[in-house]
């Protein structure tokens, strides 16, 4: 898993640069700072990442996360702050390890987008796997009282957020903690999703099976491999495509 990947080559590249400082140390009898060394982890870390071809956004929290440690120790905080933010992200993103699609929220450009794509003459049951904190499901029931917008979210803390939001607002969006695995595509018109690369082969399988003829399938971001789609939209000039396949 590229989570487990990532985290070996952390642990290889501070024990590279634990051997490097020592070594100097040792030969000139001067310690490199501690913020150098972190830095040159984090960059360590990344290049490794790339060479073992990692997604993008682990370069990122390659580079970063010796620097933030480092950071974070300068800054003396209590010690409950530390486990109060490991509890939040935890809640967030613990299901990024087996599933690899991380949490990222979409936009308001992109709710319209998919609302401009409904079908209009009737009442539809829509889906969002990988809901998120539901703005989506909430922007749409408010826009479409007549149909059925449902929501299916794995991480625990992103689904109560959700779950919490319609209660509160009364809206008529529902929201459900699962996999979107095991839930039948059949009951649904349409079919939204917002994952990662990694997610999509499998999510075409699954909706190829389950999903009726006259249906829609809907990917903000990521194509479906060897699949072209019939819609691609822009939503934000400068933002990232909305596509769409006919079932």
């Amino acid at each position: 898993m590229p989570a487990v990947q990532a985290l070996l080559i952390q642990g290889i590249s501070l024990l590279v640069i634990l051997l490097i400082t020592a070594g100097i140390a040792a030969a000139v009898d001067i310690s490199p700072p501690i913020a150098l060394a972190a830095l040159l982890q984090g960059s360590l870390a990344a290049v490794l990442s790339y060479w073992r071809g990692l997604a993008r956004w682990w370069l990122f929290i390659q580079f970063l996360f010796p620097v933030a440690a480092v950071a974070m120790q300068l800054l003396h905080l209590p010690p409950v702050l530390y486990l109060a933010a490991f509890l939040l992200l935890l809640g967030l993103y613990w299901t990024t390890f087996r599933t690899q699609v991380p949490f990222y929220p979409s936009s308001l450009a992109a709710w319209n987008a998919v609302a401009a794509l409904l079908p209009q003459e009737r009442t539809i049951r829509f889906v969002d796997i990988g809901s998120g904190i539901g703005g989506l499901v909430l922007n749409l029931a408010g826009q479409r009282p007549d149909s059925e917008f449902i929501g299916i979210e794995l991480a625990p803390l992103a689904w109560l957020i959700s779950w919490l939001r319609a209660r509160i607002g009364g809206s008529r969006g529902r929201f459900i903690r699962g996999d979107y695995a095991r839930l039948d595509l059949a009951q649904y018109d349409v079919v939204f999703a917002y994952l990662s690369p990694v997610a999509m082969p499998d999510l075409w399988r699954k909706a190829r099976a389950e999903m009726r003829p006259g249906t829609l399938l809907l990917s903000y971001e990521f194509i479906i491999p060897d699949a072209p789609p019939q819609i691609a939209t822009f939503p934000a000039s400068d933002g990232p495509a909305l596509y769409g396949w006919h079932m």
